[in-house]
């Protein structure tokens, strides 16, 4: 009988240890998703973004044939783009598919900013009827973008700080819990969403 209570204590501190481990286990499991589904908020509006250029080019086109060079660097970056956001909506989680998609983003914000600088020079573009709405859409749709980049980077941050203390961290490193990567464009000059106001 007295050598069932060492036993009995041993099965209660192995039990304890078993629940924290899965109670760790399932916050980062939490976590992680949380992250995955602000990512798939920042996919529906950057999905609806790229359905908006082309319109917004096609539009701009009767309007500045002189700046072909423009149109298709907006085009070839938002493909660019297209493709970065199809591998990083497959694995939010892969902190190089969100790099590669930051920086696809980049230059297509880049390249929109350079579009909107020469279509300053066409009044008549600008007074048209159908870009006016589209600009209207792109900004709004830029916006929302950025409350939902803020939304995931906030989901991220909890994650991150969450797998990397202690001792979290012990069960992160067990279970190949990865590092997420914030949402963020590097260069400071691309951090300004493109203006797209015609008034």
């Amino acid at each position: 009988m007295e050598g069932l209570i060492p036993l009995v204590v041993v099965a209660g501190v192995f039990l304890i240890l078993i629940v924290w481990v899965a109670k760790m286990y399932n916050t980062l499991v939490d976590f992680r998703n949380r992250f995955k589904n602000a990512f798939s908020q920042i996919d529906v509006q950057l999905k609806r973004r790229y359905d908006l250029i082309p319109n917004l080019v096609e539009t701009a086109k009767g309007y500045i044939k002189h700046e072909r060079e423009t149109l298709e660097a907006v085009i070839a970056a938002r493909n660019q783009a297209v493709s970065a956001e199809k591998t990083a909506a497959n694995s939010p989680d892969d902190a190089n598919a969100i790099r590669q998609l930051m920086g696809a983003e980049g230059v297509l914000t880049g390249a929109m900013g350079r579009l909107f600088a020469v279509m300053e020079a066409y009044p008549d573009l600008k007074a048209n009827q159908n870009m006016m709405q589209l600009s209207e859409e792109l900004t709004s749709t830029e916006n929302k973008v950025a409350f939902a980049r803020q939304a995931y980077n906030d989901a991220v941050m909890r994650y991150n700080t969450y797998r990397e203390s202690f001792p979290s961290n012990l069960i992160s490193g067990m279970f190949s819990f990865k590092e997420a990567q914030p949402f963020e464009i590097e260069d400071q000059a691309q951090r300004q969403a493109p203006k797209v106001s015609f008034t």
